[in-house]
């Protein structure tokens, strides 16, 4: 096999027969908010205020795309009578609650809450590259050796003209377009509700020069090599994404009522158990919004 387009290299590496996705569990190889149980609780919140502003509709359905080991679903398997479901190509996990419906694709119509916690981040996208005046798609190998290869399509070209704007030989750039149009998609199967994206990210007034494509194994990053080793993950132009509000995790999660204030020390004396489960809800909060950490992410969302 020789020299590919990223976005074809990367599909294949994630997605294709023993591919990263269908072999391994993002959780054993970096951490996610939705591990932490602080952060399903904000989410409940914010699942709960859109149940209630649509009227309690006998069929609202929260639908994770990328749901992982499913966690954060089992988190809200015991609130209200949602329907939830999980989108994940891996099996069903096993021990989830029996409530949570467990597919390969998201339903195809439904109202309610969509949770993309990040997944777009993972879309396959190209990498362009100026090369000799022009702006070239970058070609890889499966050993990640990379070179530049054909001409941009038109597309491309404008999408790299509105959004992140390279003309310097060896500039490059991730061409964000695959992941506008995916998340497009996905918000087009929610009737009413929210649609909420969780990712890292960046705007055109801060687009790291030469891009952000990067491998992740063993909760240690490296360069990204397209041989189903490793996930690869390229951060989001979120300005570029269609949604009606846009905001970091730090500042969305606060607004959900997290707090990293920590409890009274005299708890401690007089409920143990309770000022230690406080402490550890405290030291969540704390990662969680740490905006030299998983504070950064974005939150993009939409209401209908």
């Amino acid at each position: 096999m020789g020299y590919e387009r990223w976005s074809t290299a990367m599909n294949r590496a994630l997605y294709g027969p023993g591919g990263f996705y269908r072999r391994e569990r993002p959780r054993d190889h970096f951490t996610t908010s939705a591990r932490h149980p602080a952060f399903a609780e904000a989410l409940a919140r914010l699942v709960t205020a859109a149940f209630d502003r649509l009227g309690r509709p006998e069929d609202f359905t929260v639908v994770d795309v990328g749901a992982d080991t499913g966690d954060l679903l089992a988190r809200l398997s015991g609130l209200e009578h949602w329907r939830l479901v999980g989108v994940d190509l891996r099996p069903r996990p096993e021990g989830l609650p029996e409530r949570i419906v467990w597919r390969p694709e998201p339903p195809e119509r439904f109202t309610g809450v969509l949770l993309a916690c990040e997944l777009l981040d993972n879309v396959p996208c190209d990498v362009a590259v100026v090369a000799g005046g022009e702006r070239r798609y970058e070609a890889v190998n499966p050993e990640g050796a990379t070179r530049p290869g054909a001409r941009l399509d038109a597309a491309d070209e404008a999408w790299l003209d509105r959004w992140w704007p390279i003309r310097e030989d060896g500039e490059r750039a991730e061409i964000g377009r695959p992941r506008d149009d995916a998340w497009r998609a996905l918000t087009a199967r929610l009737v009413r509700g929210t649609a909420l994206a969780v990712d890292y990210g960046h705007t055109r007034s801060a687009r790291p020069e030469g891009g952000t494509m990067t491998g992740f194994r063993n909760g240690r990053a490296m360069a990204p090599v397209p041989d189903g080793s490793m996930d690869l993950t390229a951060h989001v132009a979120v300005d570029a994404i269609e949604c009606d509000h846009r905001e970091r995790q730090s500042e969305a999660l606060r607004a959900l009522g997290l707090t990293t204030a920590r409890p009274a020390l005299t708890q401690a004396y007089e409920d143990p158990a309770g000022y230690a489960a406080a402490l550890a809800r405290a030291s969540a909060a704390a990662t969680l919004t740490d905006n030299t950490g998983l504070g950064a992410h974005w939150w993009l969302r939409t209401d209908r």
